[in-house]
This record gives structure tokens, sequence and C-alpha cells, in this order.
């Protein structure tokens, strides 16, 4: 296996050289744009180092990793029109940038394109990329409603987050995996555990995410601390508190959830120290280590040498080494 460097050059190299000369230009250039914004690429990255955990070369994954992050993109130009966002990786959105039609539109086209890139493979490979890239790309929308119903009920259940962000976030990273699984043509036990892996560290991460929004450090963690809290979101955080806080702090909570002042520091502040007081921070914390543990269990039981083991392992415990 190489380093995670060599991965990310690859992948960078191959978006560089991806050119979409096509008419009519209004469809095609703004997949060009975001494409090119670049991005962390982690998902394409985890199908090179899957792929070669089996021994396979990597290159032989390049469609697979394209499509998955052609995908993941397609998902973020919608999700910028559904939030209104102005803003993705420091750049106007495609919506912003052109126009709402033109996003629905070139997302649409993003979808298809990113199918496109598994008819590299033959046949047998084929229809199992394809079977798990629709499974997935349906539970992304899945996860995505959950998301947005959640913003006007009050009576979402912890199972219910947790189920929400495995569909939103984790579904995709666990697909990364086993996608290098299935074009290194490994067993269907190992595809399957490389996926358990990914999904577990999946669920982690974006725990961990919650986790940052309120307490990360500014600097490191690259967003707004407290972004969570201002858009009033029922993160894993907010749903401990309520379940752990008393009367007094589950009124107090309510309310702050319910209000949105001009100067937001007093509320940010306020919500944090209620995450505190009931030790829902610490639960959290719990919950990040328990879907990191459950994810490096999974390697115990697969058919790879220790020393693959202790790559996939120093990975995760890279990925969730972020500042607090």
């Amino acid at each position: 296996m190489h380093a995670l460097s060599h991965y990310q050059e690859l992948i960078s190299a191959y978006f560089t050289e991806l050119h979409l000369n096509k008419e009519p230009k209004n469809l095609y250039e703004p997949i060009e744009y975001i494409l090119h914004l670049g991005g962390k690429r982690m998902r394409p990255i985890l199908t090179l180092m899957a792929t070669e955990v089996f021994d396979v070369d990597c290159k032989k994954a390049l469609a697979a990793a394209t499509a998955i992050e052609v995908f993941h993109n397609f998902s973020l130009v919608h999700d910028d029109i559904m939030d209104d966002a102005p803003l993705r990786r420091g750049n106007e959105t495609v919506h912003e940038k052109w126009n709402i039609n033109t996003g629905i539109l070139s997302g649409d086209a993003m979808l298809i394109l990113a199918y496109q890139h598994f008819e590299e493979y033959e046949p047998k490979i084929f229809r199992e990329l394809a079977k798990l890239f629709s499974k997935t790309a349906l539970e992304v929308c899945e996860g995505q409603q959950y998301d947005v119903d959640f913003e006007t009920r009050e009576d979402v259940t912890i199972p219910e987050y947790l189920k929400m962000i495995e569909y939103k976030t984790a579904v995709l990273v666990g697909a990364a995996m086993k996608m290098g699984a299935i074009v290194a043509e490994t067993s269907e036990e190992n595809a399957n555990l490389i996926y358990d892996f990914g999904l577990n560290l999946g669920i982690a991460f974006q725990l961990q995410d919650d986790y940052l929004d309120a307490f990360g450090d500014p600097e490191s963690f690259g967003k707004q601390v407290g972004g969570d809290i201002i858009e009033n979101k029922k993160t894993y955080l907010y749903l401990k508190a309520m379940e752990f806080s008393n009367a007094d702090e589950k009124e107090q909570l309510t309310h702050l959830f319910s209000i949105q002042p001009n100067d937001n520091s007093d509320k940010i502040e306020s919500v944090k120290l209620i995450f505190n007081q009931t030790k829902a921070s610490e639960a959290t914390q719990k919950a990040i280590q328990d879907y990191t543990f459950k994810a490096f269990e999974t390697l115990e039981k697969m058919n790879i040498s220790d020393d693959k083991k202790r790559i996939l392992k120093t990975f995760g415990e890279n990925l969730m080494n972020r500042n607090v």
C-alpha cells in the first residue's frame, strides 16, 4: 500500500485532466466548476485505498472512485439549493453563480455521469458496483429527507437521529470502501466487513462533527463554531441534553432553540453550558469512541495482513484526531 498522499495525488491529477467539453455549455460548465473546486476528496481516496488493501493496483479503481466523487458533488449541488447556501468551499455555489434551474439540471446530469463511469468494468463487476451505488444513492436521499423532516419535529429520538446520519453521511463512506473491494474481487465477507468499517467510521465522524460544531477550535475546525446552535439543529448533543436535563434545563433549552437573536453569542454560550451541565457533551464523546472502536473491531475479522489492518486503523485514528 502507498502513503495517503499518493492516493490524493492520483485523484487530484485525474480530476485535473477530467474535461467535459460538451454542449450545451450551460449544462456542463457548472459540473466542471464544482468538480474542480477540490475539497478533501476523502471518499474516492478510500476507494483507492480499499482496492490496495486487497492486493490490487488502485488505478483499476479510478473509475469507481470518480463515480463516488461525482455523486457526492451532485448531492452537494442539490443540498446547496435546498439550504439556499451562498458558498461552497469558499466559492459561489452553482445555483448562485448560474441559477437554480441550472443547478437542478446540472445536478441531474452529474448523477447520470456517475453511473457512466461504471461502464469501464466488465459485466460482473459493473453489476455489483451499480447495485451498491443505487442502494447507497437512494439511502442518501432518504437521509436528506429525514434531516429536513427533523427541522419541524419536536419528538426526534436518538435512534432516528443515528439512522439519519447513517443514511445521509455514513453509507457513502462505507460504499466508497466496498467499491474498492468489489474492483479487487475479494471475498464477499471481506467486502461486507470493509463496508462496515467505513460505515461505523462515518457515523463516528459525523457525531464528532456535531461535537466540534459546539466545542471545536474555530481555526482547526474550519467552520463557524456554534453554527448548529444558531440554526436550532437537533443534533446528538441536543437530543442527549434533552434526555438528561431536569425540568428547568429542558425549558431553557427548548426556549433557546426557538429563538434567533441578532447576536447569537449569549445563546451559544448558554446552550453549551447546558450541554456540559447535563453531561450531554460527555455522552457524545463516548458515542464517538464507541463507533470508532466498532469500526476497528471489524478489522480483526477481515482476512488481510496485520500490516494492512494497522494501516486502516491508523487512517481511522488520524481521521478522528481532529482538534477539539
